[in-house]
């Protein structure tokens, strides 16, 4: 059966070119943009076009890969495989997250990626040093309203495991050890133990490093790893007299205001709650 956010994601794609170009405008704003496109010797419909290319890629990607950010730079090739004027990128996604806004109710969120932490001399960042830049699209629906109409049932689970995984590296202060287990032994990562590792809480849940066939989740590495695309999570090696340690910490969508207070609001309401009925009990 396909669901309601399937079909709508097929309608949004069919309608992007009609809607962009179709869309009217002021008398005024067309003005303004006619002369931010005299600098770049394209036409307004060439713009448009471009416009729509880059809108129909975001909502293409993120169907396609579960919501994974899409770097700056993919958005950057699409405007620059036939047009070389070095400020025409900015014009055209500017708009293209306009457009996605007052049109699609979406907004085009920009993820910084963050830079290595300073103190700690002996991590070497699985990511880039540099800043990149990317986008991912949400909803701007009441959550009443997307509930109702939008969101898939059938992907709850993962909404479920990114919020209890991020709440665990929350919880810890930001930033997790991963736990290794070899031949049945437990083994320690800098000296902190096994109770401070990731693993450790998720074995508690009944998630398994060598899991790849859960009922619900499939292969649990595949889904911890998804939550790093997701940029949820980041991974970091940190070099020590034990060797090379793994470490989870939250990214840029974690540590988003928004998210980061609903996290906040979800496990004060859990501890409320466990309080309440300690105190029943």
């Amino acid at each position: 059966m396909v669901s309601f956010s399937s079909f709508l994601f097929s309608g949004l794609l069919s309608k992007v070119g009609g809607f962009v170009y179709g869309c009217s405008e002021s008398g005024g704003k067309m003005a303004n943009t006619g002369e931010d496109l005299s600098q770049f010797d394209i036409s307004q419909e060439e713009k448009d076009k471009l416009v729509a290319e880059v809108i129909r890629y975001v909502l293409f990607k993120t169907h396609q890969n579960s919501g994974c950010p899409i770097k700056r730079d993919e958005l950057t090739q699409l405007v620059t495989k036939n047009y070389r004027q070095r400020a025409l990128p900015a014009l055209v996604i500017n708009a293209a997250r306009e457009k996605l806004s007052t049109i699609f109710g979406y907004e085009m969120k920009e993820l910084q990626r963050s830079r290595p932490s300073s103190t700690n001399q002996g991590r070497t960042s699985q990511q880039s040093f540099a800043d990149v830049k990317s986008y991912v699209i949400i909803s701007q629906l009441p959550a009443d309203v997307y509930r109702k109409y939008v969101e898939d049932v059938n992907t709850a689970h993962l909404t479920g495991f990114t919020f209890v995984i991020v709440s665990i590296v929350y919880l810890a202060g930001g930033k997790i050890a991963e736990v290794l287990y070899q031949h049945d032994r437990t083994y320690y990562h800098c000296g902190e133990s096994i109770a401070d590792g990731l693993w450790h809480h998720m074995r508690r849940m009944g998630l398994y490093e060598n899991e790849e066939n859960h009922p619900v989740l499939g292969n649990i590495k595949q889904a911890l790893e998804a939550l790093v695309q997701q940029r949820y999570l980041q991974k970091d090696k940190v070099n020590g007299p034990e060797g090379n340690t793994l470490f989870y910490e939250l990214a840029e969508r974690a540590l988003d205001e928004a998210i980061s207070k609903k996290i906040k609001e979800y496990i004060s309401q859990i501890v409320q709650n466990d309080g309440a009925s300690a105190d029943v009990e």
